[in-house]
């Protein structure tokens, strides 16, 4: 995916509990064909952890022979999460990796110094269309591996660690959850985790993760005492231990890790901690100094604002 800003929304939640440093309105935005939801970046508020880009995808549905196409583009100094509930994603890349990704897998491109890929609905899914909805994030790396090189892991949804207890369903994609460790290489501390709540049921966010979320996807929930409907971004203080709660059934994503050292350029698809290497960026892909995806003809130009 792409990010240009844009206007944040005028909150509309009148009150938050005391453990609530701030409740975000994701924003809408058309991305060609379907819609986004973005909640990071924000005005007040760059990251959460190392997650400094954070958008729901549809749900949309594609009619036969329609479907997402999203051309080559570059990423510098970050590392992308493809996370999906429903349809698929045929990624390809700079460095030769080619698969389709699937609901409940966990895929983590690491840019680093660059790399380009693609994301297109597949052939045979875009024949019989189907529905898209998914979650897709941006993970600032720190500063001593922003020049990394670049990568990509892959891990099938029965590869990820998954805890039922209670009502609750959590699947542990990053980092550590509900005591189980997710099998993913990170290059800094962070956790992410999709959980599934019945009515009623109640689940735990770790206080001991510096900056701590919860994206509520769907359904409404309660925390000391607050209801809160999806979709909202819920951003914690540290240290308070945090209970939420369904009303009704609900679909959340907990997310967070250790604060970044500092803040992080952002434009476009680059992220870094030093603006010379944003403009560095732009013009290793205007003048076509980065890598080509194989079996790719086409690229997004770099914007002209």
């Amino acid at each position: 995916m792409s990010w240009m800003p844009d206007k944040d929304p005028v909150l509309g939640d009148p009150r938050s509990c005391d453990a609530l440093d701030l409740v975000i309105v994701p924003r809408v935005r058309d991305i060609g064909g379907f819609n986004v939801r973005r909640a990071l970046p924000h005005g007040r508020r760059q990251m959460v952890g190392p997650f400094i880009f954070f958008d729901q995808m549809g749900p949309a549905q594609f009619l036969a022979g329609q479907g997402m196409d999203v051309r080559p583009h570059p990423h510098i100094g970050l590392a992308t999460v493809t996370y999906l509930f429903d349809g698929r994603v045929m990624h390809r890349d700079s460095e030769g990796n080619a698969l389709e990704i699937t609901p409940g897998a966990m895929n983590l491109m690491t840019a680093g110094r660059g790399i380009v890929h693609s994301e297109r609905t597949p052939a045979a899914t875009r024949a019989a269309g189907g529905g898209m909805f998914g979650i897709q994030s941006w993970i600032a790396l720190p500063e001593a591996h922003e020049e990394t090189a670049p990568s990509f892991q892959h891990f099938d949804d029965a590869s990820l660690p998954v805890v039922e207890d209670g009502g609750i369903r959590a699947r542990v994609i990053a980092g550590t959850a509900f005591g189980r460790t997710s099998p993913v290489g990170m290059l800094s501390d962070w956790l992410y985790a999709e959980v599934m709540l019945d009515d009623g049921a109640s689940a735990p966010l770790d206080p001991d993760h510096e900056e701590r979320g919860i994206y509520v996807v769907t359904g409404t929930v309660e925390v000391a005492g607050e209801r809160f409907e999806g979709p909202r971004l819920l951003i914690f203080r540290p240290g308070d231990r945090i209970t939420v709660t369904a009303i009704g059934p609900a679909h959340l994503m907990f997310l967070g890790g250790t604060a970044m050292g500092g803040p992080r350029y952002i434009w476009w698809n680059f992220v870094s901690s030093r603006k010379q290497r944003i403009e560095e960026a732009k013009e290793d892909w205007k003048t076509g100094r980065f890598k080509q995806v194989p079996e790719e003809t086409e690229f997004i130009p770099l914007p002209e604002r």
